[in-house]
């Protein structure tokens, strides 16, 4: 089966987000079931210059004209991914990231370039390509989503599209006045395809002409089906819930193995654990932390209030008085920068806290912590908590979506049952995070039962292996249908 993906950012070229981790390991996962995947990823600057000696891509097909502008599609391998880089200048040759510019503003086209990536996916579903057309398109989130409107208004036999949504708080909303700019007939521009509230809705029309829509948890897609998390999408979703499931990610287990990671101090396994103690020394030196024999807790996050992080802000007190301290990398709101901020300065040597993002740091937090809290509102799917159990750093977190899940929780019953792997605390806010910390600390006090829970984690299975089958199959089923 020869399917495409479509994304715009794919692990280890460009990510901003768990999206590139699962565009990246999903080809790979999928070749042992029998599917042979291109993904068409825009060229960034940031694509091109990360290609290397060897990999020069080769022009497979010109476009005379996308939204205006030349454009042309290159073909490339690179870390075992084949990939079709779609050539637009006008549309990414720029500064900034994916989204944003230097100053951290949307790109204003942002509807142009996006809506340019679904059409070109578009043209070669439709056959564009010589000696190469795929039987299924997978797309991923609203940059991609216009894909199935495409080819709902086209004029060649449909090709299956499967949309996945990784965040449906993220549903790409633009003036009405872009809709003419989308090369779109106006018969698009209605309540049941591309039309929200007087608005474009990318998402919305995504999902009214894929063939399925996935989600990236089954606790996720019952969520969405609910005002409180649906994002007013709900009443959709609910129309076509027979084409919603959940697929829970896995996670690429040759980038995230501790047995081997290039980016970590000391290399361990499940039957070394105490190699861990080195990888937690050079944590503690990096974020300039005193080590108080107390548990040392990771976050790895958007400074968000989507993932928590004012509820974070509102338990370090409690995280100092037991004893414990606090490594956090990430960025975000302001606000919620300069809270860390100064709770770093009130407790110096206690709270470390590196803003932005670095890969390699992220491995060596989940390395050498103890424990990565995850006290997000709502989470789809998540994996910083399956890069947890993959290395031994106990996850707590809020149930919900994914978390919910994928970590069980450590009450009595589980412990005994020797199934346990982290913390849950529910409802989500600060007493009940409070309550969990508690518990990890007392936990953490008994160091072989801390020790099981570690094992415990470290030997469930985060891969891709079974998700990867339930897309398989999935995409079997679409195109027999077809």
């Amino acid at each position: 089966m020869q399917v495409l993906s479509v994304a715009s950012e794919v692990y280890p070229l460009i990510k901003t987000g768990g999206l590139a981790d699962v565009a990246g390991a999903l080809p790979e996962a999928l070749a042992a079931h029998g599917v042979t995947m291109r993904t068409l990823l825009p060229a960034y600057p940031a694509v091109l210059a990360k290609l290397r000696y060897g990999e020069e891509p080769r022009e497979v097909h010109v476009f005379e004209t996308l939204f205006g502008n030349p454009a042309r599609l290159l073909a490339v391998t690179h870390e075992g991914l084949d990939l079709l880089l779609l050539d637009a200048p006008a549309l990414f040759d720029r500064p900034g990231g994916p989204y944003l510019d230097t100053g951290g503003r949307d790109h204003p086209d942002n509807f142009r370039r996006f809506a340019g990536l679904s059409l070109a996916a578009a043209l070669i579903a439709e056959g564009c390509l010589k000696n190469w057309r795929p039987d299924l398109v997978h797309v991923h989130d609203w940059q991609a989503a216009l894909t199935p409107v495409y080819l709902r208004f086209g004029r060649r036999p449909q090709t299956p599209v499967v949309l996945t949504i990784h965040n449906i708080a993220f549903q790409g909303q633009f003036s009405a006045d872009t809709f003419q700019e989308l090369a779109l007939p106006p018969a698009a521009f209605h309540m049941d395809w591309v039309e929200y509230y007087g608005q474009v809705g990318f998402l919305k029309g995504g999902m009214r002409a894929a063939d399925a829509i996935t989600t990236v948890s089954p606790s996720y897609a019952e969520e969405i089906l609910t005002p409180e998390f649906g994002m007013g999408l709900e009443g959709l979703l609910a129309a076509r819930q027979e084409r919603l499931v959940g697929i829970v990610n896995g996670i690429d287990t040759n980038v995230w193995n501790p047995a081997k990671d290039p980016m970590i101090a000391a290399h361990y396994d499940v039957s070394r654990l105490e190699v861990r103690k080195a990888n937690r020394k050079a944590l503690l030196e990096r974020f300039k932390l005193v080590d108080t024999e107390g548990p040392l807790f990771s976050v790895v996050s958007r400074l968000t209030w989507q993932k928590g992080m004012d509820l974070l802000a509102a338990v370090i007190p409690d995280i100092i008085d037991q004893g414990g301290m606090l490594a956090v990398l990430g960025s975000g709101d302001a606000e919620l920068e300069a809270l860390l901020e100064e709770a770093a300065a009130l407790y110096p040597g206690r709270i470390g806290l590196v803003k932005g993002y670095d890969e390699p740091l992220s491995h060596q937090l989940q390395a050498g912590a103890d424990s990565i809290l995850i006290p997000s509102r709502f989470e789809p799917c998540g994996l910083t908590q399956l890069y947890g159990l993959r290395y031994g750093c106990v996850p707590i977190v809020a149930r919900t979506g994914g978390l919910a899940d994928t970590i069980i929780d450590a009450n009595e019953a589980a412990m005994n049952a020797a199934a346990a792997t982290g913390f849950q605390f529910s409802p989500i806010g600060e007493d009940p995070l409070r309550q969990a910390l508690r518990r990890a600390v007392k936990l953490f006090k008994e160091p072989h039962l801390w020790a099981r829970l570690q094992a415990q984690g470290m030997k469930t299975d985060v891969s891709w292996n079974a998700s990867a089958g339930r897309y398989a199959a999935l995409y079997s089923t679409l195109c027999a249908k077809g």
